[in-house]
């Protein structure tokens, strides 16, 4: 009673008086009403003003306590396989057959409109805000349609439009005004927030963000449909604690609807070796294929992926040739699609084969006769309640046919990985396969890539195709050992490496069983230290061995510190059996230091852009 009444006072004097506040269950996350909208505290300290919710007519109506939230399920892939998470559920009247429920979680807030009574009418415009200051810290992607962007720190909204945004989306000053989620600020040292969005279904469309000064907007893309008697929108979500309670949370998953599979025996996640990357035509060539092939057997990776334009295969080959190959050496193959949705003139083929629904069943019933476990489908065209739509036929009638799913050139995860999970991984990052295309990714990726375990990671998975030792067309500055972080510390339940089979095969013997036995889903995930853009070292379990990965995101060395691994030091307890140490040279960044320490160290110093993993067993 102590502990509630300092918060109710503490809210009294950031926002003044009111008349009802609405608490999660560990007393952390707290809101109260204010003006046409919201505001959102966390231990008493005001995190994010929502100032307007709900449609045409809305205000901010009385919040009512209806019921306790639990959430409790096991996942069969993401960042941790058991979860768990509690809410207090609100209810609130915000206009004429408009309804706000608002769930307050342990680690964030998340809400919907429910609207009633529709006579085949449009969906009403949505008037959602949330208001970031101006010197915020904000780590925001300008949007795109493949959601492919950097998060760079920035303290205002008044950037110019980078490469690939929305030049639709501009100011008269020329500022960018279109915004992609996640979006992670930091409105009060050590504190953070994650908006994003989850539990897109059919008739609804994804949304972004539109920024006028101060206030972001929440913007549905096209949804024009005319819908009767009740509807209900997306949850709108925002992650609240430390660095550690945004990258660990799985809110995104927890408002989701559970699975709509009985059967998940045939999903099966693990690394993949991957063509594209090192020969962008390389999918039509029988005997490059052969290569990824053998290097999958030589690795002792379960699954290869057959890239775009394999119906057109040289020298007399088929697509039914290379995947008979790859199941007569016991790897599973997995084959391209165009979505023929996005980009479609001039685009690699194969095309048209997924559109409609009968077209589906048949390619995909192929694909189940000849061996093939998965489909990766590319090219989507933005957000609209069509490509929502679209992309859950995709994945129930893929589920028909026992086929893994992977979205390229698509919108991020909104939690269709519990739904539906045959959904392994999805794009939506700007990744390595930009090495192939401008000389920009080179300088950056350190950076960005210290920045995306705090960002887009954290709300799905992450086809990052991670993992490059040598160049591609435009070289890397990343160390190796950077490098062999990102497997780690990039949650993707298909793990897709996607160096030359020469690279990874010219790797120490070590290294190369490092990869064999690369987990792709986790017990459970620890943020150990780091901030976005600088560094981060985490650490993951899979049955009773961790995986330690850290990442320098800086141009000059720095020391890392390993810090805490669950309630108990990692330096503390039984001493675990055996300790690897993968970690740059000191006096050659380009040569490995692989060790076997006798302990765990409390800390490492990286080099300039480099990185380590420790993989402790029997700890």
């Amino acid at each position: 009673m102590k502990r509630l009444s300092q918060i109710l006072i503490s809210m009294s004097v950031c926002v003044g008086v009111f008349a009802q506040q609405a608490t999660s269950p560990n007393g952390k996350i707290s809101v109260v009403s204010k003006g046409d909208g919201y505001v959102v505290a966390y231990e008493g300290k005001k995190v994010i003003d929502i100032p307007a919710v709900g449609y045409t007519n809305s205000h901010a109506g009385v919040l009512r306590l209806s019921k306790w939230i639990s959430a409790d399920y096991q996942m069969l892939s993401g960042k941790r396989l058991h979860c768990s998470n509690e809410a207090n559920e609100y209810r609130a009247d915000i206009a004429n057959g408009q309804r706000l429920v608002m769930r307050l979680y342990n680690d964030g807030i998340a809400f919907r409109y429910e609207l009633t009574s529709l006579r085949d009418e449009p969906l009403p415009k949505e008037r959602t805000a949330y208001l970031i200051p101006e010197g915020t810290k904000r780590w925001m992607m300008q949007w795109n349609d493949a959601y492919e962007g950097f998060f760079p720190l920035s303290t205002t909204a008044k950037v110019r439009p980078e490469r690939g945004a929305d030049r639709r989306a501009v100011s008269t000053e020329g500022f960018n005004t279109r915004w992609g989620y996640p979006a992670l600020i930091e409105p009060a040292n050590g504190v953070f927030v994650l908006i994003s969005e989850a539990n897109i279904e059919r008739r609804q469309s994804a949304s972004c963000l539109y920024s006028e000064a101060e206030c972001f907007k929440v913007t549905p893309a096209e949804c024009d449909i005319n819908v009767s008697g009740e509807w209900h929108s997306p949850w709108r979500t925002i992650i609240i604690g430390s660095l550690a309670d945004v990258v660990q949370s799985t809110l995104i998953t927890d408002v989701a609807e559970p699975s709509k599979l009985s059967d998940t025996s045939w999903i099966k996640p693990g690394a993949v070796s991957w063509i594209y990357w090192a020969y962008n035509h390389g999918s039509n060539d029988y005997n490059i294929i052969r290569k990824y092939v053998d290097m999958a057997v030589a690795l002792h990776l379960p699954y290869v992926l057959i890239d775009a334009e394999w119906d057109t295969m040289k020298d007399g080959k088929t697509i039914e040739d290379a995947v008979g190959y790859a199941v007569s050496k016991g790897v599973k193959p997995m084959i391209w699609y165009n979505s023929s949705v996005g980009w479609i003139d001039g685009a690699p083929t194969p095309k048209f084969r997924l559109n409609q629904p009968e077209d589906r069943e048949r390619e995909f019933a192929w694909c189940e006769k000849i061996g093939v476990a998965g489909v990766k489908i590319d090219f989507f065209s933005g957000d609209s309640f069509l490509n929502m739509d679209y992309c859950i036929d995709l994945l129930e009638s893929a589920a028909k046919h026992h086929l893994l799913v992977n979205f390229h050139g698509a919108t991020v995860p909104r939690g269709w990985q519990r739904t539906y999970p045959n959904l392994m991984s999805t794009e939506g990052v700007y990744g390595a396969e930009w090495y192939n295309n401008v000389p920009t990714f080179t300088a950056k990726a350190a950076r960005h890539n210290a920045t995306l375990p705090f960002t887009r990671n954290v709300i799905g998975p992450m086809d990052y195709t991670p993992c490059t030792f040598s160049d591609s067309q435009h070289p890397h500055i990343t160390t190796r050992a950077h490098e062999l972080a990102l497997t780690v510390l990039y949650e993707s339940a298909l793990q897709h490496l996607a160096d030359k089979p020469e690279s990874y095969l010219a790797q120490p013997s070590s290294v190369q069983q490092f990869l064999g036995e690369l987990p792709t889903v986790w017990d459970e995930t620890r943020l150990l230290s780091g901030y976005p853009g600088e560094s981060v070292v985490m650490a993951r379990r899979s049955g009773a061995t961790w995986y330690i990965a850290g990442i320098n995101g800086r141009d000059e060395a720095q020391t890392l510190e390993i810090g805490h691994i669950d309630s108990g030091n990692v330096n503390t307890g039984a001493a675990p059996r055996v300790i690897q140490l993968f970690a740059d040279s000191d006096t050659n960044p380009g040569e490995w230091n692989i060790s076997s320490p006798q302990s765990l160290p409390s800390e490492i110093i990286c080099q300039p852009r480099g990185g380590f993993v420790l993989k402790v067993q029997g700890y």
